[in-house]
């Protein structure tokens, strides 16, 4: 199997949400984690299918994408430049990269032939771009970039359509989305997320914003996406740190998806000592626990941790 995580410019209406998971799956791909956001705007679902069941899932539900999100009407706070915005097919073990590539580039090459939408290529795909690249300045910025020759699409028109606008496809290792209120000022989660993030001199492997939610509260928004550079619990220490250091209260963390059982593990055996794994390789419940108080998240449960949504997917 192969894992893939669209990330999709909705979060606010459960019921475009369903219609899209259903258009991802229909090909019978399975749909493990629905992330619903509406400060945010934006949905996190995570699949995984083995390939043909991936390629006409990713197109049928970026498809639905492109006909439900209208990004002439969307607001949030989180950067984007497609309805379908990223779609990431993530290799589970390095024997699996070459297929993940292929299953890439079919998509890519589908979703510009037959969607006729404009299609960018990153991660594995393109030296090591990253979505950050092309979301630069936002949609508009984007087309004025393929405008003026700077950018090219791989498939699809040489157009920025400003209702679908483009779809990033990539291949990337599996990384981990972790989010922590702070209870300060949007400068001060700015200042947190720059002292966190590899490309200002923090830690290796972390991405990072400060955001502004709608209800006055602001966020440190990371992605992990070097997971043997730096552990989430390491991380999430940083930006607790950081924000005391500035007098500011942390408050709850947030995961966005699913974690693989060897971060629990980690973030277990840093916060206690119990027996961080079963007889099968699945976090006990007591390293769960561990877990989520060195995460600052009110709870982990199984179903939180991928390895234990591929054992029920074997079994079945």
């Amino acid at each position: 199997m192969l894992e893939s995580v669209p990330n999709l410019s909705e979060g606010r209406d459960p019921a475009t949400v369903r219609s899209l998971g259903d258009a991802f799956t229909s090909a019978g791909a399975s749909l493990l984690d629905t992330h619903f956001d509406g400060d945010h705007h934006r949905s996190v679902l995570t699949l995984v299918g083995d390939d043909a069941e991936l390629i006409d899932g990713l197109v049928a539900g970026i498809a639905e994408a492109s006909r439900l999100i209208d990004l002439e009407r969307h607001h949030g706070v989180h950067p984007r430049v497609g309805a379908a915005d990223v779609v990431p097919v993530v290799p589970l073990t390095p024997d699996d990269v070459p297929r993940a590539e292929a299953v890439a580039r079919e998509v890519a090459r589908r979703v510009g032939d037959e969607l006729e939408l404009p299609v960018f290529l990153y991660g594995h795909l393109a030296g090591g771009l990253r979505p950050a690249f092309y979301r630069r300045g936002g949609l508009v910025e984007l087309a004025h970039r393929v405008t003026t020759g700077e950018l090219v699409p791989v498939h699809g028109p040489s157009t920025i359509g400003a209702r679908a606008g483009a779809v990033l496809v990539g291949v990337r290792p599996p990384l981990v989305a972790y989010n922590l209120v702070i209870r300060g000022s949007l400068e001060d989660a700015r200042a947190i997320a720059a002292a966190v993030r590899e490309s200002s001199g923090g830690l290796p492997g972390v991405q990072a914003l400060g955001l502004a939610l709608g209800d006055g509260r602001v966020q440190v928004s990371t992605n992990l996406i070097d997971l043997d550079a730096t552990a989430l619990h390491h991380l999430v220490g940083r930006i607790v740190a950081k924000a005391q250091a500035r007098g500011v209260e942390p408050a709850e963390g947030e995961l966005v998806g699913l974690l693989l059982a060897r971060v629990v593990e980690r973030a277990a055996r840093a916060s206690g000592d119990a027996a961080p794994v079963d007889p099968v390789g699945l976090p006990t419940s007591s390293a769960l626990e561990l877990a989520a108080r060195a995460l600052r998240l009110e709870r982990l449960a199984p179903e939180n941790v991928l390895e234990w949504h591929l054992a029920r997917r074997g079994a079945s």
